[in-house]
């Protein structure tokens, strides 16, 4: 089947400061798709840049097994998008600007907007300037899913909503990927990724750092072990093992925290020379698989 999403070295230079560089990866369809960066790694350039609302400087991006500059008005049709910011009339009741973009995609009378609005719990007849920044949100969520698109193109879509909501949104996600919908979910939000997706890319300054399934993500992370002694340990030995990221003993010096990049056995086997007596294994997350990504701009600060 035809990839979705396929990008091959899509690249965007504004003049000398790059957006994004040499960006290759496919979505497969019926997926939910991670798009995992945070703010400024130039997740909403990749989106902007691959529906065809920014030029590229190099590079392609196919969309449902269309050129996205060729056929740009064909892929909107079938996408919906909701974008980090979305401009909309304060003057319209939430109906109103929801039947405009209806009506924009040429679906007035056969849309989702009543049991969409039903299921985030939107009062349609409120002003949008009298919104919160949630219900504003909720306004871009349903406009993106009233026609039923084939694909979903997503930047940051729980911003503002409370958790109820964000439930509401993940199952609804669940629904349309199982119906046959594909889920392209741009986040900054580790939690999310990780509850919902089934891979995820890690983006870096313009740049792809890689693309995983979420479980193989989870287990390349570093791990915490609390290794407790019936003595003072030397963290020594366990700073020279090759998998060993660091070694930190606590106060009373016999309690040893180890956070491992790689097998533990070797951490293992040293420990069991020493006075061992408990061992606490914190496993890894999305999040230590994120940061391991960026560590480099976390010393910087």
């Amino acid at each position: 089947m035809t990839a979705p999403i396929s990008l091959d070295r899509l690249t965007k230079f504004y003049g000398s400061v790059r957006g994004i560089e040499d960006l290759s990866l496919e979505v497969q369809p019926g997926e939910i798709f991670g798009f995992l960066g945070p703010n400024g790694a130039g997740k909403s350039t990749t989106i902007r840049t691959m529906l065809d609302f920014i030029r590229p400087s190099r590079g392609t991006a196919t969309l449902l097994g269309l050129d996205s500059r060729v056929h740009s008005v064909t892929i909107h049709r079938r996408v919906g998008y909701l974008p980090g910011e979305l401009a909309m009339y304060d003057r319209m009741t939430g109906r109103q600007m929801l039947e405009y973009f209806a009506a924009l995609r040429g679906v007035s009378e056969d849309n989702d907007i009543e049991p969409l609005a039903a299921r985030f719990d939107l009062d349609l007849d409120r002003k949008i300037r009298a919104y919160s920044s949630g219900n504003r949100q909720k306004v871009g969520l349903i406009q993106a899913f009233l026609h039923r698109p084939e694909l979903l193109v997503l930047d940051e879509p729980t911003n503002g909503l409370d958790p109820i909501v964000q439930y509401e949104f993940y199952e609804l996600l669940r629904q349309v990927a199982a119906a046959g919908a594909t889920v392209f979910l741009s986040s900054h939000v580790l939690p999310e990724v990780e509850r919902i997706t089934h891979r995820a890319a890690i983006i870096r300054k313009g740049q792809l750092m890689t693309i995983a399934d979420i479980e193989v993500l989870k287990r390349q992370a570093q791990r915490r072990l609390e290794l407790t002694f019936g003595s003072v340990v030397d963290p020594a030995p366990y700073r020279s093992s090759s998998s060993v990221v660091d070694a930190t003993v606590t106060d009373d010096g016999m309690t040893l925290v180890v956070t491992v990049a790689g097998p533990v056995g070797p951490v293992m086997r040293i420990a069991a020379a020493d006075d061992l007596v408990n061992v606490v294994s914190h496993e890894g997350d999305l999040e230590s698989a994120f940061l391991a990504y960026y560590q480099d701009d976390i010393h910087a600060r």
